[in-house]
Formats: structure tokens, C-alpha cells, sequence
């Protein structure tokens, strides 16, 4: 697994204390965190980081391709620093968000719309109650 630094470098971003930590707790932390929870995790180490700088971070990131971005729940907006092809689901119960690994990576490719000329983007969510939370629906 290469560091943050290489990370960054990778996508052609500087490397910065704060976009070290930011990328290293992306890599190292495959729970799809929002912004506060990334800003929450780094501030007792970093106690001059903002909400704002989390932010900004997260967006270069995203624009050079090192993340991202999860628009999964409608209401917050989660990150990703795991970006080989891969789905998601999310749980309405306890609002956690995992990994769905894919078999078929060429998905959109064989099941590209025909009048799609250019995909840019692509994005495979499921939602449902994770086995955890059925688990507990089912004792109570």
C-alpha cells in the first residue's frame, strides 16, 4: 500500500501537512467519513486545522481524481480514497456506508447507454439495512 505522500504525488498534488493527513486518513480509514468526521480525527493532532481546510482539501482531491466523492444518502456527502472500481451501500438504518467489491469491473463499458458518447463518471449504489441492523430488527 503506498503512503499519502505517494498518494498525492501519484495525482499530481503537492504535498502539505494537511493534505498528508487528510489523504493518509482516507487511506487508512475505509468508512467513507464526512467532512466533520475527517475534520474531528485530525484536529487533536493538527490544532490549527478548519472545517474549511478539511474542505478545500477534500474538493482539490476530488479534482485530481485521489478520492471520491459519495453523494450515496442524499443528505451528506461522503469520501473515498479507495478509487479502483468498486460500488457502495448504504444502510438507512445505521447510516454507514461499505465497500461492494466488483467482479465485472467492465460494467459500464458493456452496458454503456447508446447515445452516450463519453463516460465520464460512473457510480453503483445500493441501498437497503446492512446485516448488522437486520440482525437487530430481527431480536427486537
Amino acid at each position: 500500500m503506498r503512503t499519502a505522500k505517494e498518494h498525492l504525488e501519484k495525482f499530481g498534488i503537492r504535498p502539505s501537512i494537511q493534505r498528508v493527513a487528510v489523504m493518509s486518513y482516507l487511506l487508512n480509514n475505509r468508512t467513507h467519513p464526512t467532512v466533520d468526521e475527517i475534520y474531528s480525527a485530525l484536529l487533536s493532532t493538527i490544532p490549527t486545522l478548519s472545517r474549511t481546510t478539511v474542505y478545500n482539501t477534500l474538493k482539490l482531491l476530488h479534482d485530481h481524481g485521489a478520492v471520491l466523492v459519495l453523494s450515496i444518502d442524499n443528505s451528506t456527502t461522503h469520501y473515498d480514497g479507495y478509487t479502483h472500481p468498486h460500488a457502495h451501500f448504504f444502510c438507512s438504518e445505521c447510516g454507514r456506508v461499505f465497500d461492494v467489491e466488483m467482479d465485472d469491473t467492465e460494467f459500464v463499458v458493456r452496458n454503456r447507454p447508446k447515445n452516450a458518447a463519453l463516460i465520464t463518471d460512473e457510480a453503483l449504489y445500493y441501498k437497503g439495512v446492512c446485516t448488522e441492523c437486520l440482525h437487530k430488527q430481527k431480536q427486537s
